[in-house]
């Protein structure tokens, strides 16, 4: 089904993770007022479940909801599978979903910590593109954004295993956005800064939330990077400045 202006996802498929709070959340109710049928996943089934009355709520139909812990690879990779039975194609991935770990001096970080801050960002970040990319390439207009940070350019000193997972999320999307150009999947990283969310309080407990841009806000300059008509890829979309960025190198 073509989108129509009011409906520009119109009969589309949209996966988003992370969709129980903040930028996930506002993303996926987003999605669903553009038209989409947005498959919902998150550990905390109660966020799920209210982002599913707000779409009833709206008239939007209804989310599917799929509760599980990225932790979960092998629940990644079913996901997938179970995509498929159901849909046959993927139209749009948000992997919105990641943790900030610890602020500390870099070789005070637990390993554990560590280890669980690359293995939710970035090992399930690859597992999603693993799992997804061949329902994608299925789509007519095949759209992933990936969230980023500014810290992985800023490396500012205490937010290292945070700062390094986002850069390494940054190059699997310009990777992977020129491994499937010739599919016409078009492939994001988008940079929120900082926003008023849990994860930010947390970073920055002394911030105060009310001079932060709302969650919802971020979520609406999402929607433009998924749309049919975007030709976009491999490049980086900068919320505070509103504009894409370019970090190829030359060759």
């Amino acid at each position: 089904m073509a989108g129509s202006d009011e409906k520009p996802l119109a009969g589309r498929l949209a996966l988003v993770t992370g969709a129980s709070r903040g930028i996930g959340y506002f993303t996926a109710l987003a999605l669903a007022r553009a038209g989409a049928h947005v498959i919902a996943t998150a550990r905390t089934v109660g966020g799920l479940e209210e982002l599913d009355d707000a779409i009833k709520a709206e008239g939007l139909g209804s989310a599917t909801l799929v509760p599980f812990d990225l932790a979960d690879m092998e629940a990644i990779d079913r996901l997938g599978g179970s995509i498929f039975e159901r849909w046959g194609k993927l139209d749009i991935l948000i992997a919105n979903a990641g943790i900030l770990g610890t602020v500390s001096p870099l070789a005070h970080t637990e390993a554990k910590v560590f280890e669980q801050v690359m293995a939710i960002n970035v090992t399930a970040t690859w597992r999603l593109i693993r799992s997804t990319e061949p329902l994608l390439i299925r789509s007519d207009a095949p759209r992933a954004v990936l969230l980023s940070s500014g810290a992985a350019h800023s490396c500012n000193p205490f937010w290292g295993p945070y700062a390094a997972s986002k850069a390494a999320v940054e190059a699997m999307a310009r990777c992977w956005a020129g491994e499937t150009a010739h599919h016409g999947l078009k492939v994001t990283s988008f940079n929120p800064g900082r926003t008023r969310t849990a994860m930010r309080a947390l970073a920055a407990p002394g911030e105060d939330p009310m001079t932060l841009p709302h969650p919802s806000e971020v979520a609406a300059s999402i929607v433009p990077l998924v749309l049919p008509g975007f030709t976009e890829t491999g490049k980086l979309y900068a919320f505070r400045e509103a504009r894409l960025l370019d970090y190829r190198m030359p060759q």
